[in-house]
């Protein structure tokens, strides 16, 4: 790896001496093997592919157990991803391991965004972990790291090609986890036919661009071994639970009308050759690599988003003090010039409603001069009106008087003629 070729180089600037009697640090691996056993260890799994393919079954093989597991429909209206963890023990190394499934996967008509969920999910885990680094007061030592280590993509064992779902998916994700490829249900397909399938893939992958994991070779150890299952890739496999009698012993196999598949057979599947890579031979690389690769890399570009760096415009080192100032400083100048953006737009605002209430006083006593002017056209005209009754009622008074006055002096001068009637009369 990068930190034990680090190691190796020799510094210049370094003497080597020899020692003249046993000191006692060459007990440091097995300090190293006791804490960890003490302390146990983690690896989490996401599963990618088609609901029915064959994920819980092979994962079930894989370790031995019984995972709990759910069925799924083919239904599902959209990607959900769904994350078990068990710890398990073999002999006196204990082991909590996540086991991440991807359900409704390539279920819908539109498949446009079914990798997303997947994204999302593991930038959520790498966000965790960052946020748990950033704390002023840490616990990484019994945090539970939850970062995706290795991605077991199925495909489905058509013989022809992949899909586009596959490449964009993988595409989408090999910069961010470890993409182990496999043939799921390898039993269906001959062994003439997998051959060309898989090569089939390998160039289809490289044309797109597909980083996927390759077995590490700078350990001498298992260089050798490596070299050769990567010629393997994608690994063909078979997954059951079941065991079937084959000769005098009993075998997990998947029995069929025409034969019996065996799953530890390596003529017949690589089941074994995905067991040994994944997990007795390169899981602690799948754990250092997601740290020191995927991890990192998603640490650089969210802390570059933040503002940080490791130089300045002239390439001279920067430390987190000068780049705290600096970005702080940024800070309190955006935040001056955000105060007073809003106080001249305030001031604005307020000349401007000063403006719309002036124009609307002005509006309004116009209108009180207006009905001011009728009320007082009103009055006058009411005034004449009155004035006129008054005087119409004045000369009728008067004619009503003059009229009582010519009554009453008829009504004298009639009776004045009847009594001088009635006087001659008796004369």
């Amino acid at each position: 790896m990068a930190s034990s070729d680090v190691a190796r180089q020799p510094d210049k600037g370094l003497r080597d001496l020899s020692l003249s009697g046993h000191v006692g640090f060459d007990s440091l691996p097995d300090q190293l093997v006791n804490k960890s056993t003490c302390q146990g260890f983690c690896f989490n799994i996401l599963c990618i592919g088609e609901t029915g393919i064959g994920k819980s079954t092979l994962m079930d093989t894989l370790f031995n157990t019984n995972f709990e597991n759910f069925e799924s429909s083919h239904f599902e209206p959209q990607v959900k991803v769904r994350a078990q963890t068990y710890d398990l023990q073999e002999s006196s190394v204990r082991l909590r391991l996540t086991v991440v499934n991807t359900v409704g996967f390539g279920d819908q008509m539109n498949k446009q965004a079914s990798y997303k969920p997947v994204v999302d999910y593991i930038d959520h885990q790498f966000e965790t972990y960052l946020q748990e680094e950033l704390k002023i007061k840490r616990s990484l030592h019994n945090y539970h790291d939850s970062r995706v280590h290795a991605c077991l993509y199925f495909i489905s064992p058509s013989g022809h090609s992949l899909k586009s779902l596959d490449l964009v998916t993988m595409k989408k994700l090999d910069s961010k986890v470890n993409i182990i490829p496999v043939i799921a249900k390898a039993d269906t397909i001959s062994k003439s036919e997998l051959h060309k399938f898989k090569i089939k893939i390998m160039s289809e992958l490289v044309s797109n661009g597909v980083q996927i994991y390759q077995f590490p070779l700078d350990d001498e150890t298992v260089a050798k071994v490596n070299t050769t299952m990567n010629g393997h890739l994608p690994l063909a496999v078979v997954g059951s639970t079941e065991e079937v009698c084959v000769g005098n012993k009993m075998v997990k196999a998947r029995q069929y009308p025409w034969g019996v598949v065996q799953v530890e057979n390596e003529s017949h599947c690589d089941f074994v050759k995905l067991r040994e890579m994944l997990i007795c031979v390169n899981m602690e690389d799948l754990r250092e690599q997601t740290h020191t690769r995927h991890y990192e890399l998603y640490r650089r570009c969210k802390l570059e988003e933040m503002g940080f760096k490791d130089t300045d415009p002239e390439c001279k080192p920067v430390s987190l003090q000068e780049t705290y100032e600096a970005k702080r400083q940024e800070f309190l100048g955006e935040l001056q010039r955000r105060e007073e953006e809003m106080r001249q737009m305030f001031v604005q605002r307020v000349k401007e409603k000063e403006a719309e209430l002036k124009d609307a006083e002005r509006e309004l006593q116009g209108r009180f001069e207006q009905l001011k002017r009728l009320h007082a056209e009103e009055k006058a005209a009411l005034e004449e009106k009155r004035r006129l009754l008054e005087e119409d009622q004045s000369s009728f008074s008067k004619r009503r008087a003059a009229a009582q006055l010519l009554q009453a002096q008829s009504l004298t001068a009639n009776g004045k003629k009847d009594k001088d009637r009635k006087n001659s009369g008796f004369m």
